[in-house]
């Protein structure tokens, strides 16, 4: 199975970033998490992207806060898919990460979550992998279906407690 880049901007981002490590966790999902930053380490991050293909990758996870142009840089310099991660910040609420994130130019596209929606990217991530891996499209169908059954449930509880 390929694996699943993580690179976040600041190791600041990492409570954000943990929801998408979890889940990978959870599906049994190979990943490697970096911290590299598209202003402070630009050499690293751009060596990261370019060789991530070789190097067993499948799919790339950026998140970045304020300027958030991480995933965009990150995008630049391969042709795998990129989901960037808009993280919330001191200033706007992440608005200002999340508009920095999804503008990108046409030609460099970045898939991107919600403002710290960790989890949706590692999900997304997921079934961009599952194209090729039934075993994996089948563990997301049955998490699928395990979240329908929990809001039936939820219905039902409400149901015979407020409905008359």
């Amino acid at each position: 199975m390929k694996k699943v880049g993580i690179i976040m901007g600041s190791d600041s981002d990492l409570p954000v970033v943990q929801k998408a490590i979890d889940m990978l966790k959870d599906l049994q999902i190979p990943f490697e998490v970096h911290v590299y930053s598209a202003h402070r380490t630009p050499d690293e991050a751009r060596d990261f992207a370019r060789s991530a293909r070789e190097n067993g990758f499948g799919v790339l996870i950026g998140a970045a806060g304020m300027a958030a142009h991480l995933a965009g840089a990150i995008a630049a310099n391969t042709t795998l898919p990129v989901i960037g991660i808009p993280c919330k910040g001191p200033v706007l609420d992440g608005l200002d990460a999340l508009l920095s994130t999804v503008q990108m130019p046409s030609g460099i596209p970045v898939a991107t979550v919600a403002i710290n929606g960790a989890a949706n990217a590692a999900l997304l991530a997921a079934q961009i992998l599952a194209v090729s891996d039934p075993e994996l499209a089948g563990k997301l169908d049955a998490m699928r279906a395990a979240g329908a059954e929990k809001v039936l449930q939820k219905d039902a509880a409400l149901a015979q407690q407020l409905n008359q």
